[in-house]
């Protein structure tokens, strides 16, 4: 594990805290393409002793590749995933510390930006709930251990060191003392990347029923809001108990994919056991494969765009198509830079086909020629959530697996503090196959694989401690 200076990860950025810091784990041989996991650490806890409790995880990833970023508050009691700019996608805070350093990361080492994960536990899982939900265009999905739902903390949040209580806490939230209807909650994270409008990360949520630092009645909203998010029933898929004493639920989408399920423990407290075994199966990085499992099984699993839409004269915006089957990640468009009336450069190409591809944004070009084109990537019906100075995107239909839908223009977020960019051009041809939306509509063998694994959760310890503001006390503290 090695640390990263502030003056590389954050180069080129400003009004990011200065107390969070970046360590990074590349194994010896890092897959060619490959995926990203963060791991915030638990209340008082450092980089290193997060590389110590995950050192399953850690050891998964010398054989499968996968790189791992251990974001450190330093001088913190917890993780801020309770303050307005924490919770608002561009507005910095420790959220937007540690997407810069998943920026950083993928750039540098050419990572799979279609395979961005995190996991953690206590406030590393409240930070983990945070950065889904907050940044939903960067995270794929999530393992929770005793975490609560994004934007709970916020309920009474105290975030000044010295101000009374603990710093970084939210009593109310903490106590289980906040509940909403499942639209409220999920109104209320949609609110934090006001127009995103792509798929939002699955989740699996552990939490112990006996738990008092971080109440299990927190569970029962987290259902709410994340089946809100994903668009399904209060009322999970299936309820087994794979292990005595754990009672397992949960939630399938339309592919009868488990996008999102609950592990309670009964008469467990603040102390669910971390299984690197089992979050690398969930995540799909138990092996060496080159798309994320449930990808794989909705078809979704495109390779994603690359590459940055050409500089004419008179230059569009770069456009970015969505990647194959219902899936790959568009790259960003680069600007057009001068005036006059001659084409813009092609932008980013997508994957090998799809549906509902989803392309970052395409930097805006600075002033318009008379006509803009985009390479021929096959992914559909593209969306992009904007960026810095917003963008646009085009989809073309997919040839493959039932997504021969007609491209439609690619739609572009109003709300990244820039005006849209340009991206003229027409959507392309109808596919070769039929009308349907793209969906395999079949669970991969990885899936039930990996949940196979997941009983196996409960092996280890993790310690968790809160230190109060108001001076240091004799004996051991509970640490969260």
């Amino acid at each position: 594990m090695q640390k990263v200076d502030a003056s590389e990860w954050q180069a080129g950025v400003t009004g990011l805290p200065s107390y969070v810091n970046m360590y990074v784990y590349v194994p010896g041989t890092p897959a060619t393409k490959p995926p990203i996991v963060v791991a915030p650490h638990h209340c008082q806890g450092t980089a290193q002793s997060t590389f110590s409790e995950m050192s399953s995880l850690v050891s998964i990833a010398d054989k499968t590749g996968f790189i791992m970023i251990m974001p450190e508050a330093t001088g913190q009691n917890c993780w801020d995933a309770g303050s307005t700019r924490s919770l608002k996608h561009g507005g910095g805070g420790d959220t937007g510390a540690i997407v810069q350093m998943v920026k950083y990361t993928l750039t540098k080492y050419s990572g799979d930006a279609r395979r961005v994960y995190s996991v953690g536990g206590s406030s590393g899982a409240i930070m983990t709930e945070a950065l889904l939900g907050v940044y939903p265009d960067v995270f794929v999905g999530g393992v929770s251990y005793m975490g609560v739902p994004c934007g709970c903390w916020a309920e009474g949040y105290n975030d000044v060191t010295g101000s009374g209580g603990s710093a970084q806490w939210s009593g109310a939230c903490a106590g289980g003392n906040v509940t909403k209807s499942a639209q409220a909650w999920g109104d209320l994270v949609r609110s934090y990347s006001p127009g995103y409008t792509g798929p939002w990360p699955r989740l699996q949520h552990w939490h112990g029923t006996a738990d008092t630092t971080l109440n299990y009645k927190n569970v029962a909203e987290d259902i709410k809001e994340w089946t809100n998010l994903l668009g399904l029933s209060e009322t999970p898929t299936s309820t087994d108990m794979p292990k005595s004493g754990t009672t397992h639920q949960s939630w399938k989408n339309d592919c009868g994919y488990v996008v999102y399920e609950t592990f309670s423990i009964s008469g467990a407290g603040h102390s669910v056991p971390f299984d690197g075994n089992a979050v690398a199966a969930y995540f799909g990085l138990d092996m060496q494969t080159t798309s994320d499992p449930q990808a794989a099984a909705c078809g979704m699993g495109g390779s994603a765009g690359s590459g940055n839409g050409g500089v004419g004269s008179g230059g569009m915006g770069g456009r970015a198509e969505g990647g194959a089957t219902n899936g790959g990640r568009g790259g960003m468009g680069a600007a057009g830079t001068s005036a006059g009336g001659m084409t813009g450069g092609a932008g980013a190409s997508g994957g090998e086909g799809g549906s509902s591809g989803v392309a970052t944004a395409g930097t805006a070009g600075t002033s318009a020629g008379s006509s803009g084109s985009s390479s021929s990537g096959t992914g559909g019906n593209v969306s992009t959530t904007g960026g810095a100075a917003g963008g646009s995107a085009a989809g073309s239909s997919g040839s493959s697996n039932g997504a021969g839908r007609d491209g439609g223009a690619g739609t572009t977020s109003a709300g990244r503090d820039a005006a849209a960019g340009s991206g003229a051009g027409s959507a392309t041809s109808r596919g070769a196959s039929n009308d349907s939306q793209g969906c395999a509509c079949s669970a991969s063998a990885a899936q039930g694989g990996g949940q196979g694994a997941l009983a196996l959760l409960l092996t280890g310890l993790w310690s968790a401690r809160r230190r109060r503001t108001s001076g240091p006390r004799s004996g051991s503290r509970p640490r969260r």
